[in-house]
């Protein structure tokens, strides 16, 4: 009896040691590829991967600017949803099936010194670099495809320190909710979501940011953008119509106009 109680113990432990062991390896290839796609600081309050599903819950990302800026935070992104395919990342693929960001403020920060912290994104200076032709040696993109992303942005918040004793502050409310598909480059993602959180804003104009090179980066994304609940309905729309002509084909009257 008392050699049988360690190996329940051992039996009983493994899968809680196993979960923590996954949370902290997920963490961690989670924070190097935000860092390798932004090339800043984030934290993370909690971070949970489902026992029995391929997904992961992420709450309380933030993104931070570097030091030179007043204000530390850049995005703040209450709620992550993903789910993933676990056979792609064992052969070292990433392949996220559904990815939801829920992201509550993006700041966009000019400094004393005029700089502007959207240029200290790492995708955003190497699309800079790709479009200028002065990058003769290219970062090899992580192998990620997203085949749908749900994306929401509630507001954008523009300070500027420069040549000023107190910033000048203004907040737009863009309140987006799209859904997008086939996203093969975490770039484009970082770009996309830049892109769609000044469109609507005129903050590119008052600090003199090009949204043409972040809308070259993303290419054919922006193509498929749909607002969120859109493809459902249309779904729905689909299988109504399938069902339809079903029925037309099987009942006596199916296909004939009334009264001929």
């Amino acid at each position: 009896m008392k050699k049988i109680v360690p190996v329940i113990i051992i039996i009983i432990a493994l899968p809680i040691v196993s979960i923590f062991a996954k949370n902290m390896i997920a963490k961690t290839v989670v924070s190097t590829g935000v860092r390798a796609v932004t090339g800043l600081k984030l934290d993370m309050k909690s971070f949970n991967i489902g026992i029995f599903r391929s997904a992961i819950d992420i709450n309380n990302l933030r993104l931070f600017n570097p030091r030179q800026f007043e204000d530390r935070l850049m995005i703040d992104i209450p709620e992550i949803y993903v789910d993933y395919d676990l056979g792609a990342l064992l052969t070292k693929k990433i392949h996220l099936e559904e990815v939801r960001l829920n992201l509550n403020e993006f700041i966009v920060v000019k400094n004393k010194q005029g700089e502007l912290n959207l240029d200290s994104l790492k995708a955003i200076k190497e699309q800079k670099e790709t479009t200028k032709e002065s990058s003769k040696k290219k970062t090899k993109a992580p192998n990620l495809q997203i085949d749908v992303l749900e994306l929401k942005i509630g507001k954008v918040i523009y300070k500027d320190y420069h040549n000023r004793a107190t910033p000048s502050v203004k907040e737009y409310k863009v309140n987006i909710n799209e859904r997008y598909e086939n996203i093969d480059d975490p770039k484009k993602l970082a770009n996309l979501i830049v892109l769609k959180a000044l469109t609507n804003t005129p903050i590119a104009n008052l600090t003199g940011f090009d949204l043409g090179l972040l809308d070259e980066g993303v290419g054919a994304t922006l193509g498929v953008a749909l607002k969120a609940g859109e493809a459902v309905t249309d779904t729905a729309k689909e299988a109504t119509e399938k069902v339809t002509d079903t029925l037309k084909s099987i009942l006596p009257f199916g296909g004939k106009e009334e009264g001929k």
